[in-house]
């Protein structure tokens, strides 16, 4: 996710519309004048509110840079003071677009709520939307996601489902999900990996192979860890043992990071990019993925005794230097 790219074609789609009946070609060049200077054609609240929250979002990125270097009681009052600063930050930006659909999602976010919480605020956001603007309306092109100002309320839809797996509500969690989908059939914000989860949770092989046929198989490591809490909750011990044992070889450190998972700070807005199968990535899955784990407290037990599955967690945490 990069806010700032996002900002830059706001403007310029904004000014593209009171242009009116720009070719490709002009439009190509209006977006390179906004790019070196995009104050100059900032004409609208939500606009500037919008800078604001990925200016903020930056701060919170760059002072998150030194947390493995501070001890649990440092961390948590950084913690605490970031996300104070962050919540500041929202209502400054509120003041003058109080409707700024990114920046009440962040506000949400950063009221640091537990789960229950969390949601009752997202859904009464997403009703307060609804009653704004009415519901979400699919354009032209087939993906909501191609209107740059349609993006907001698709993070929404993702926050929801996340939060709805997060508070072990899982068919809520997949209906989200597959409601994203629908409006962004490119899932540029990983609803598919939320649906993954949730539908390995609700033992629904026939709907989770259809996700994976949906997306040609492709595969990534909330699949992969999906597959195998999949054919564990059904008691098919074969078929999770060979999930495992592709967990392990495709996903970097992938026993290591479900044997030792790490703590991951509250998205903002969306979860952090990674590539696939990378560390960066199974680290994301594990962790959304431990209320699921939690609910199945024998699932680490049984991992950690299949093969070699156990060397290999313990091994990567010698090559990298992790604790053990």
């Amino acid at each position: 996710m990069n806010l700032h790219e996002e900002f830059v074609e706001r403007l310029a789609r904004r000014r593209s519309r009171q242009l009116g009946g720009l070719s490709s070609a002009a439009y190509a060049e209006l977006m390179l004048t906004v790019r070196e200077q995009p104050d100059s054609f900032i004409d609208d609240p939500d606009d500037r509110a919008f800078l604001l929250a990925a200016q903020a979002i930056d701060r919170v990125m760059k002072s998150r840079e030194d947390d493995e270097f501070r001890d649990d009681e440092a961390f948590m009052q950084e913690r605490t003071q970031r996300m104070a600063r962050l919540a500041r930050d929202c209502a400054q930006a509120l003041e003058d677009a109080p409707k700024s659909i990114d920046v009440r999602l962040l506000a949400i976010l950063a009221a640091d709520l537990e789960p229950d919480d969390q949601l009752d605020a997202l859904l009464h956001l997403e009703r307060t939307l609804d009653g704004e603007q009415g519901p979400i309306a699919t354009p032209e092109s087939g993906d909501a996601w191609h209107d740059v100002f349609t993006r907001g309320r698709l993070r929404l839809l993702a926050t929801i489902a996340r939060t709805c797996l997060d508070s072990a509500r899982y068919r809520m969690a997949d209906t989200y999900g597959q409601q994203l989908l629908s409006l962004s059939p490119s899932d540029p914000l990983g609803a598919r990996h939320t649906c993954a989860l949730s539908l390995a949770r609700l033992e629904d092989e026939e709907g989770f192979e259809a996700l994976d046929a949906r997306f040609g198989r492709r595969g990534d490591s909330w699949q992969q860890l999906g597959r195998v809490l999949l054919f564990y909750k059904l008691g098919r011990m074969p078929a999770a043992r060979r999930a495992l044992a592709g967990f392990a070889s495709l996903c970097e450190g992938g026993a290591y990071a479900l044997l030792r998972p790490v703590m991951v700070d509250t998205y903002l807005l969306d979860r952090p990019a990674a590539e696939a199968y990378s560390f960066a990535e199974v680290t994301l899955a594990v962790h959304e993925a431990d209320p699921i784990i939690c609910d199945v407290p024998d699932f680490c037990t049984w991992a950690e005794a299949q093969g070699n599955f156990g060397e290999q967690a313990r091994s990567y945490a010698e090559r990298n230097g992790y604790g053990w």
